[in-house]
């Protein structure tokens, strides 16, 4: 496959059909897939350079944890929402909202905010960030990924 191909192949998957973890609970069943199935998963912060390679074990692990807690801590609702997948069961793909720039995440608009973090079995592509990334999130992303 060309790279030519390989971007609009990610590109697809990232416009295609995802449904949301609406409550906690769905998305501590999506983390369980996930971690139950670690390898070949590639984590990529928008803003951040796209990662040649998939993460390890330990890489993955430690940011669904990490991940997880800043959701919860900055997104204090009785439900998730802001966390979706191509696919809940055999997940391939998923993007994960940041709590503090959610803008209109599920709906209609025609200018969607990306997500913060993306997960995928697929190489990820550089997606145009439309805006920086918040100084506080760019500590976060680099006490886990120290550069």
């Amino acid at each position: 496959m060309t790279q030519v191909e390989q971007k609009q192949d990610y590109l697809q998957q990232f416009g295609g059909r995802f449904v949301s973890t609406m409550k906690w609970h769905h998305l501590d069943a999506l983390w369980k897939r996930v971690k139950g199935d670690p390898r070949g998963w590639y984590i990529y912060a928008i803003s951040a350079p796209v990662p040649a390679l998939a993460a390890s074990q330990e890489q993955l692990f430690t940011f669904i944890d990490e991940v997880d807690q800043l959701l919860r801590e900055g997104h204090q609702e009785d439900y998730c929402g802001i966390v979706y997948a191509d696919d809940l069961e055999k997940p391939q793909m998923i993007k994960i909202y940041d709590p503090d720039n959610l803008g209109v995440v599920c709906g209609f608009s025609d200018n969607p905010p990306l997500p913060g973090w993306i997960l995928s079995r697929s190489a990820p592509i550089d997606l145009p960030a439309r805006q920086q990334m918040v100084k506080k999130r760019k500590r976060w992303w680099q006490s886990i990924f120290p550069e």
